[in-house]
């Protein structure tokens, strides 16, 4: 399971056991073929990816598990990318590490940036309860049922609540935040984290009102704690 950067130019966020392994690696299962080919060459100017195999995971049917199975049992190592960040992590590489687990091959995480972590660690808020809710719905009223549903279950447990959301609607969501969270609720917004760009503030939701953000059109976690 190899993490790539969350954003253009962030090789030194990786860690070097992560070079090493993509230098001996022949086989890869990945979520964006051209991300993928893109990062390795970033990583190994020298690389000849014509030499590797790739099978990219369908958006919608999801990866070809067949070829998996077929290629562990060959005896292959294979690599699984993500996009961005940690593969399985909010990532279908999940469904690659359960056939693994199941087949009883060994599966190792390697150290690279997760965007849910490095925004948890910035925020001040609960680290010790957390829970991390994917995309919410997209539509109303099922989007402000499911806010003010993670509001009421972070008060009851002092549990931070995370989740994204697809950069064009960054504004969107805050708005949605703004209009269905109580005063006190403190908002975290991590936008484009790693970057030399980034931008990581935690207000109460009655702060955020007196300034209201725009937010840009790029890769963000927010966090919510009542």
């Amino acid at each position: 399971m190899i993490p790539i950067p969350i954003t253009e130019d962030g090789l030194n966020t990786l860690s070097a056991e992560i070079a090493q392994h993509t230098l001996e690696l022949r086989h890869y299962f990945v979520e964006n073929l051209r991300t993928a080919r893109r990062f390795l060459k970033a990583l190994h100017p020298g690389i000849v990816i014509d030499d590797l195999n790739f099978s990219e995971i369908d958006k919608h049917s999801g990866a070809d598990t067949k070829t998996f199975r077929t290629w562990l049992k060959e005896g292959h190592s294979i690599g699984v990318l993500s996009e961005a960040g940690c593969p399985g992590i909010a990532d279908p590489g999940a469904e690659l590490a359960a056939i693994a687990q199941d087949m009883g091959a060994t599966v190792v995480p390697l150290t690279g940036p997760n965007s849910i972590i490095l925004a948890l660690m910035a925020s001040g808020l609960n680290g010790q309860s957390f829970c991390f809710n994917g995309y919410l719905p997209v539509k109303d009223p099922q989007r402000s049922q499911k806010i003010k549903a993670l509001e009421l279950q972070s008060k009851k447990e002092n549990q931070t609540q995370l989740f994204i959301e697809t950069p064009y609607r960054n504004n969107v969501i805050l708005e949605d935040l703004l209009k269905n969270c109580a005063a006190s609720t403190r908002i975290c917004i991590a936008l484009n984290i790693s970057a030399p760009n980034a931008y990581i503030k935690t207000k109460t939701v009655a702060d955020w009102r007196k300034n209201k953000p725009a937010l840009e059109k790029m890769p963000a976690v927010f966090l919510l704690l009542a």
